[in-house]
């Protein structure tokens, strides 16, 4: 078990990390593509300027996890350990990511790259996407309640497909919703 450690420009791609334990450590300009996380448990963490690309997730615990602006592309959160699922995404590039059937209450999307992502069945009650792009990402039988899309942009969210009570949509942002409807807007 690691804990309270500083982890800076470590190159762990290609890498078995399965088992490990890492508690309030903190990782800086780290590469961990291709990296095989299987069984590994992140708890309350902090990962600044990692690359991400293609890791494994199998079975792998984040709880309480921070990610600032991180490289994360293609990474199937759904095969990440639901036992405490909780992270934040600060100027993340998320892209081609998969968070199918993930229970990922409030969680914080801000200022980031959300493109081509699969939240299809998932629960983002009260999530925020702050400032994000979601061109083509999928949101299909999604729980969508107090989720706050007021300054993302690129969305398309069918109404009847998805529980949206009380999720926030700005007024240049509606087309999102609608766009289903293949009607002019002026």
């Amino acid at each position: 078990m690691q804990e309270n450690e500083t982890f800076t420009r470590v190159d762990y791609s290609d890498k078995y990390l399965s088992n490990e334990v890492f508690e309030l450590c903190t990782f800086i300009n780290c590469n961990f593509s291709n990296c095989n996380f299987s069984s590994a448990e992140f708890i309350e963490c902090t990962f600044e300027d990692c690359n991400f690309s293609n890791a494994k997730m199998d079975g792998t615990g984040l709880k309480d996890v921070t990610l600032k602006n991180c490289k994360v592309l293609g990474i199937d959160f759904s095969r990440c350990n639901d036992f405490l699922l909780a992270f934040h995404f600060e100027k993340c590039i998320l892209d081609y990511s998969n968070f199918h059937k993930k229970k990922i209450k409030n969680t914080l999307f801000k200022e980031c790259s959300v493109r081509e992502v699969d939240f299809s069945n998932a629960d983002l009650f009260g999530s925020i996407f702050e400032n994000c792009d979601l061109s083509r990402s999928i949101f299909q039988q999604t729980v969508l309640e107090k989720v706050d899309f007021r300054t993302a942009r690129n969305y398309s969210i069918d109404l009847e497909k998805n529980k949206v009570k009380k999720a926030k949509f700005s007024l240049s942002g509606i087309i999102g919703v609608l766009d289903k409807y293949q009607i002019v807007i002026e």
